[in-house]
């Protein structure tokens, strides 16, 4: 496979990521009017716009930005202490699953980043779309029951 395949590979599949980011924040959004947001809301918010200036970094050979970027991916904010009590009593036993595509996002961001300081194009395309697959993982697991128990929106967007 050539590095231009590769990155047109990354690019649509950084477009697919966008698309996911935008869909769940029209579905949050839609989800505010009924019950107050979780700060979870915003953090994930906050990691679709930064994945999404990622994706803009690699199109353009931008590893300067990337490697900028990718640490705010690694090292997002947790939710207030209530809160977190919240979802851990919302996941129960699943905390393992939980946490582990947490570990798999934080580990794979720090790819990015390492990969965009070394100038890497090639590592930085394969670690972002490693990074990708741990955030759709955890959204195809958790996103929607997650959206039914907290906003009472059993139909949002997988």
């Amino acid at each position: 496979m050539t590095y231009q395949h590769t990155l047109k590979t990354t690019i649509a599949a950084g477009l697919v990521g966008t698309l996911l980011a935008s869909v769940s924040s029209i579905s949050w959004a839609n989800d505010a009017a009924a019950t107050p947001p979780l700060a979870m809301r915003k953090i994930m918010q906050d990691l679709g716009l930064h994945m999404q200036t990622i994706t803009d970094g690699i199109s353009r050979g931008d590893w300067t930005l990337v490697a900028n970027v990718a640490p705010l991916v690694a090292d997002h904010p947790a939710p207030p202490l209530g809160e977190k009590m919240r979802i851990m009593g919302f996941v129960g036993t699943n905390m393992t699953k939980f946490k582990a595509h947490d570990g798999e996002t934080h580990e794979q961001a720090q790819a990015v980043g390492k990969a965009a300081k070394a100038k890497d194009g090639p590592g930085v395309i394969l670690a972002f779309q490693k990074l990708q697959t741990s955030c759709y993982n955890c959204h195809s697991e958790f996103r929607k029951p997650f959206v039914a128990h907290f906003y009472g929106r059993p139909d949002a967007v997988q």
